[in-house]
């Protein structure tokens, strides 16, 4: 590894590529949550069922869950920049697509194509952590971008509400589509990959490519069966399985949560979600900021990842006691601690992969833990939408809802355990 290099005195190029990559990723999110915040007014307009709305996520879960597969290794074939690009055009067109949608059918359809766009998000954006930053940068770099994710939650409530209370459900699916292709120009006027980037110093250049793997030969290409036969593989599938849906729900199910438990009226911007989604932007910058500042305090790059992990997971289980309280800024404050600590795990697992995984097969692990992560999340609605549609006739609404935060209590304890079973130790992938 190159000594002597002073991370404050190089030049900051690739913490603008993380900012692009902030913003990307929180025009995704805020694109994927109108549809949850809009729920209450087109299940009235269109006489959705919970279980209607549920196969309509389903619909983005599967194409989301194909897309990644597709797009990360796609990603790794075209590159970063072309690859990002291709993908928020695609999602933006049928994020406002949605306006045209007049039936269950037609939404599932937009869903779809939102999914397969939205996909290539993830797969582009921790390719480009893996090409910009070192290991030891990595982390925070990947929670700064994931707390896109939760800035999007928090504007969307209090976006989305305005646009539909002065115009209309068309047009809040219209206008915050349409900010894709703002992002589109800047990104491609600013980046491009560090070898080709001619704003970069070479100081800072020296600095991002100073791991001792950037000695190694990374020209070739490791096949998905190859890529499959890796236990460490097969820990960040089962990662990505259990915990992915977990987000997924609260995404798309916090706002009919709030309303069936508290009454909250989502016609109005919502206190409640902005206060969910702000300790999430916390959380994710503040679990890449953990495993950092233990690596550079001297931990083992795995150590530093795994003991974050298993704090981030011991947060999520008080979500657990949300079904004992009756005051909704108690029920905010457990949610708000289980939602930002998904999202630091998230920051964590995601750099697993460029710890362990050469850079040129980066986006295709992703793309296939991704893809199993929407699998869960394809999987899970079934079981909310059963749940809900029950308790529902039954007049008990929010005890679907204490079920489900049960099983979102415990999925990332499982989750670890499952993972450290399958690779008690780190070993780097290396290329025969």
């Amino acid at each position: 590894m190159t000594q002597g290099i002073n991370p404050k005195t190089i030049e900051n190029y690739r913490w603008r590529i993380c900012a692009l990559l902030f913003f990307a990723t929180t025009i995704n999110y805020i694109d994927r949550q109108v549809i949850g915040l809009l729920k209450p007014v087109l299940e009235q307009d269109l006489g959705w069922s919970e279980t209607d709305y549920s196969r309509i996520v389903m619909a983005f879960s599967a194409a989301y869950a194909i897309g990644l597969l597709g797009f990360g290794r796609i990603i790794d074939k075209i590159g970063t920049k072309l690859g990002y690009a291709i993908s928020i055009v695609v999602w933006s067109i049928a994020a406002m697509a949605h306006a045209l949608a007049k039936t269950t059918f037609g939404f599932g359809v937009v869903r779809a194509v939102l999914g397969l766009g939205e996909s290539g998000n993830f797969p582009a954006a921790i390719k480009a952590v893996a090409e910009w930053f070192p290991k030891k940068e990595r982390a925070l770099a990947t929670g700064i971008f994931n707390s896109g994710a939760n800035i999007g939650a928090v504007a969307a409530p209090i976006v989305v509400p305005w646009i539909l209370g002065a115009y209309g459900w068309e047009e809040a699916f219209i206008l915050t589509g349409a900010i894709g292709f703002v992002w589109l120009i800047f990104w491609w006027i600013y980046y491009e990959i560090p070898a080709r980037q001619k704003r970069l110093g070479k100081a800072e250049y020296d600095y991002i490519h100073s791991d001792v793997e950037e000695q190694q030969d990374n020209s070739k290409k490791i096949p998905w069966l190859k890529l499959l036969s890796f236990k460490q593989t097969w820990a960040f599938i089962i990662g990505k399985l259990l915990t992915d849906p977990i987000w997924w729900f609260f995404l798309f199910w916090l706002p009919s949560y709030f309303t069936a438990a508290f009454q909250i009226d989502f016609k109005k911007p919502s206190l409640h979600l902005a206060i969910v989604y702000t300790a999430t932007t916390i959380g994710s910058i503040g679990g890449g900021y953990l495993s950092s500042w233990l690596i550079r305090r001297g931990w083992p790059v795995f150590k530093a990842r795994r003991v974050s992990m298993l704090i981030f997971a011991l947060c999520v289980i008080p979500i657990v006691f949300a079904q004992y309280t009756t005051n909704v800024w108690v029920a905010v404050g457990l949610i708000s601690l289980a939602a930002a600590a998904h999202q630091a795990w998230s920051a964590n697992i995601f750099t697993t992969v460029s710890d362990i995984f050469p850079k040129h097969a980066v986006s295709s692990v992703v793309g296939i833990g991704g893809m199993a992560g929407s699998v869960g999340g394809l999987l899970f609605p079934i079981v909310v939408g059963y749940l809900l549609d029950h308790y529902k006739l039954l007049g008990n609404l929010t005890a679907g809802y204490n079920i489900l935060f049960l099983l979102c209590g415990f999925a990332y304890v499982l989750a670890l355990v499952l993972m450290h079973f399958l690779t008690p130790k780190s070993i780097a992938i290396k290329v025969d």
